[in-house]
């Protein structure tokens, strides 16, 4: 009988957390061992190293992290990068000082530089300005890979790190000004095709081009990644560009998506764009190579995607009611 393995996912109830929860929990030589916010203060030092030293922890995914979308990330510039900043300071460190050897930070695809070239490749991190509305939680998380190189050199931790694209999927957050695209639209051509719409106005041109991945592929890609061999790893990485890229390697105009978006809400009303309104960067794309030279690629395509995010919506619709 193989020995059972404890595994620490930070963020748990976050949507990539949750999702990551349902693929190891497949695993009966898995015990996930998870704390929410009011067992366990991840900002807080003294609380994270206690819980290390009372929690034998073999493995670490560190999903949990402040997130919102351009509005929230405007708003509160000093919560993001402190929060952020603390929460991977405090486990990435308690984690070695109890000895866990391996451990996977999710960061996000807006540690590369506004202008990068397309598609995103991992080397050009550092290679630019930051987009100005995101600056300090892509610095938290830029520190965040750093952090688990530093450790990786000094040490000879097994600290990995993967840069996922724009994610979708059940657990995700519906509210109607700090959530992201997919999410927002959703639930505006939801309440659009509730109330006999005619129209629903998207925002911008629709020509901008972007890439979105289901939150389960997400979760499966974390754990191919944590659970490469060391040597299999290290040859298809470098020691200062650890990183790993996952997405699909897909995009598709914000047209397509809101037409797709509509489809699947059985929204029949007509659709308009309001290019008065801003479109963003005209495309953001991660180049996914090194993760499929390593084996790995999604499953999911976003309209399928899309129809599980929706049924996951409608489920717990009451839950987004008063918010």
């Amino acid at each position: 009988m193989a020995v059972q393995k404890n595994v620490f996912v930070a963020g748990h109830n976050g949507m990539v957390g949750s999702a990551i929860v349902r693929q190891l929990q497949a695993d009966e030589n898995i015990n996930v061992i998870v704390r929410d916010r009011a067992q366990l203060d991840l900002t807080s030092q003294g609380a994270v190293t206690t819980f290390f030293e009372e929690n034998e922890v073999h493995q670490v995914y560190l999903a949990a992290a402040k997130v919102g979308g351009i509005h929230a990330n405007n708003t509160y510039p000093a919560e993001f990068i402190y929060q952020n900043l603390m929460i991977q300071c405090n486990i990435i460190h308690a984690a070695h000082q109890s000895g866990v050897n391996d451990l996977l930070f999710l960061g996000s695809s807006c540690i590369y530089p506004k202008l990068a070239e397309q598609p995103m490749r991992e080397d050009a991190l550092l290679t630019g300005q930051l987009e100005e509305t995101n600056e300090p939680y892509a610095i938290a998380k830029i520190a965040g890979i750093k952090l688990c190189e530093s450790y990786n050199r000094q040490y000879d931790r097994n600290y990995r790190s993967v840069m996922p694209t724009n994610l979708y999927g059940p657990q995700d957050n519906f509210h109607p000004e700090n959530s992201h695209v997919i999410p927002a639209l959703l639930r505006r051509f939801h309440e659009a095709k509730l109330s006999n719409a005619s129209e629903v106005v998207a925002w911008g041109s629709g020509k901008p081009m972007r890439e979105f991945l289901y939150v389960d592929d997400m979760a499966a890609a974390s754990v191919f990644v944590m659970n490469l061999d060391e040597k299999t790893y290290d040859a298809n990485t470098q020691p200062m560009l650890s990183h790993i890229n996952v997405g699909t390697g897909v995009d598709c105009t914000i047209r397509e998506l809101v037409e797709t978006v509509a489809k699947v809400t059985g929204f029949t009303g007509e659709i308009s764009f309001d290019a008065t309104k801003p479109d963003g960067a005209p495309r953001k794309l991660m180049d996914v190579s090194r993760l499929k030279d390593l084996g790995w690629t999604y499953n999911y395509e976003l309209e399928a995607g899309l129809k599980l995010a929706y049924a996951w919506f409608l489920e717990h619709q009451n839950d987004f009611r008063q918010r």
